[in-house]
């Protein structure tokens, strides 16, 4: 039998929790190895298993994978979550690279400090509303697919997915202008094994409390 990926990573969603959403989109199951010391992060790092000495960093297939990007590629193209083709691959990636653009300002909005948090929600709707989501809208409007890129789910779907889910516990409100976007939302939420994965008792990870901040101040900062 195969061995299963092992994630490496404080037990929260962060930079890992794509790599979660992805695995588990692709019915993959997997073993999380949770950081929880910063002694944890210097084993790693002293016995040469992160190559930039940082993490995500994920066993699979016999290798230590880290950069969360490189990742999230590895993963899709192994479970033709990539596309079909070059110009395929080109979309989805260009699609992701923008999501995931939005995203980092979601990971990193609980490190904040309390006064900027609410100031950085407003600045998170207005790039989302203004510069990200006009751009799916239209897509999801005018290409007559099933999906973002072709007729296949992709990891551009699984990454907007995650990013919109993730915005709406924050501004439940945020799809209203984007109807296209709210099919989108309801369609990909209802493929098996990501629902399997939005139902409560799976392995994705709630939203960032003051334990995982404090946890990730402990492991990461000197």
């Amino acid at each position: 039998m195969a061995t299963k990926p092992k994630l490496h990573y404080p037990n929260g969603r962060g930079r890992m929790e794509s790599v979660r959403w992805v695995l588990a989109a692709a019915g993959v199951e997997f073993d999380e190895d949770f950081l929880e010391t910063k002694e944890q992060l210097q084993k790693l790092q002293d016995g040469n298993h992160l190559l930039f000495q940082q993490v995500p960093m994920v066993e699979i297939d016999g290798m230590k994978l880290v950069q969360t990007r490189s990742i999230l590629h590895y993963i899709a193209d192994k479970h033709h979550l990539f596309g079909k083709d070059l110009k395929e691959r080109t979309l989805i990636d260009m699609y992701v690279e923008g999501t995931l653009d939005l995203l980092e300002l979601i990971i990193m909005h609980p490190f904040l400090k309390p006064d900027d948090q609410q100031k950085e929600v407003v600045n998170m709707a207005q790039k989302a509303i203004i510069r990200y989501f006009p751009v799916f809208e239209k897509v999801l409007r005018g290409h007559g697919q099933r999906f973002l890129v072709g007729n296949q789910l992709s990891l551009a779907d699984i990454i907007l997915l995650q990013t919109i889910l993730a915005l709406e516990e924050k501004i439940p409100n945020i799809l209203s202008a984007f109807p296209h976007l709210q099919e989108f939302t309801v369609k990909i939420s209802n493929i098996p094994t990501i629902k399997k994965f939005l139902e409560p008792g799976s392995k994705r990870k709630p939203p960032p409390d003051d334990i995982y901040v404090r946890t990730v101040y402990n492991i990461f900062m000197p």
